[in-house]
């Protein structure tokens, strides 16, 4: 298990960071702003106009903390990584069941079934916490067909079949998604998912917020010597990270979709901190996006019980236990891959 430290995301444009001794300094038109002792940090995300010395590029490498660099959307566009670890026999391991189709359906299959599962909690905290205020018979109808698919599911053998079911539970999730948002209705209207750019502020908060988790999902799995663009559910493509897309599907409804509801149901963000650009691309101000990563952070420490461990862990530490339980798995220590399911 890996010791969960911190991650620093800069959005102050124009920052400038460097290191002094074993500490990360950040400045601002030549004002230092923040110092902190790099062996507290476990990686260091910049957005938009950031920029980093190489001699702390270097340093993070050789400590094994990551750095990368997002446009100011959220937009993934490079990583600074120390050289490839981990063992050679598992990532094999990993292309030789990437090849087969067969088992890469058995992958998919519980990848997707933990995103299924997932997003049932989504909708039954909904009930359970809003239920006179939202659609709960269309909710409740959603929920049971969601129990019926995860059955189907553990039938399904083919991979086209299991994402075909994938993309069913997308499609009346998302649809259904709008009924989930309860308060500041009229500015925060969801109409269904859309992306690069976000046409709206709730798939504004959504796009950053898998950008933030695709981060984590990917240091995560290199943290434990699995290769990040050989996937299963997802096939090869170039540039994509096949693997931490899969393994991310986990966790969107549990670190994503529920935190981005809450921001807009606790009135944490308003109508105000988002501008539409010439493009028709709905962007967060400063402001906005630093009250989101906070909160993400304060989602991440709270502690629940994994339910295949049997043990305590912080929410953030969640992709490196499920990182760690499919290198097992690929490794043959374990006969199945357990996905995470949220209770």
């Amino acid at each position: 298990m890996r010791k969960m430290l911190n991650t620093l995301y800069v959005t102050t444009q124009g920052a400038y960071l460097n290191k002094e001794g074993e500490t990360v300094v950040v400045n601002v038109e030549r004002e230092t702003r923040l110092r902190l002792p790099i062996h507290t940090l476990s990686s260091i995300v910049c957005f938009g106009q950031v920029s980093c010395s190489p001699f702390l590029l270097g340093h993070c490498a050789e400590h094994d903390v990551s750095i990368s660099f997002m446009t100011g959307y959220g937009k993934f566009m490079a990583r600074v990584t120390g050289p490839a670890a981990g063992n050679v026999l598992l990532r094999r391991e990993q292309y030789r069941r990437a090849d087969d189709l067969a088992a890469s359906a058995r992958l998919a299959r519980l990848f997707v079934l933990g995103k299924v599962a997932n997003c049932r909690t989504v909708m039954s905290r909904a009930l359970r916490d809003h239920g006179p205020k939202i659609d709960a018979e269309g909710i409740e109808r959603t929920v049971g067909k969601f129990g019926t698919l995860a059955q189907r599911l553990l039938r399904e053998e083919g991979l086209d079949d299991i994402r075909g079911l994938e993309g069913r539970a997308a499609n009346d999730y998302f649809g259904l998604f709008d009924h989930l948002i309860v308060a500041q209705k009229e500015d925060f209207v969801f109409a269904g998912r859309n992306r690069r750019p976000p046409l709206d502020r709730v798939n504004c908060l959504l796009s950053f917020l898998y950008s933030l988790l695709y981060h984590d999902v990917r240091s995560a799995l290199e943290s434990v010597g699995l290769d990040p663009a050989v996937g299963f559910l997802h096939r090869d493509r170039p540039g994509r990270m096949s693997l931490a897309l899969d393994l991310m599907e986990e966790f969107r409804p549990v670190l994503a979709d529920r935190l981005a509801l809450s921001l807009v149901n606790l009135g944490q963000v308003k109508k105000n901190g988002f501008r539409i650009s010439e493009s028709g691309a709905v962007i967060m101000d400063d402001e906005s996006r630093k009250t989101l990563l906070v909160e993400y952070q304060k989602r991440k420490q709270v502690e629940i019980e994994h339910p295949f461990l049997k043990e305590k862990i912080p929410i953030g530490m969640l992709p490196f236990a499920q990182a760690q339980l499919l290198s097992r798995h690929l490794r043959g220590d374990l006969d199945e891959y357990p996905p995470f399911i949220w209770r």
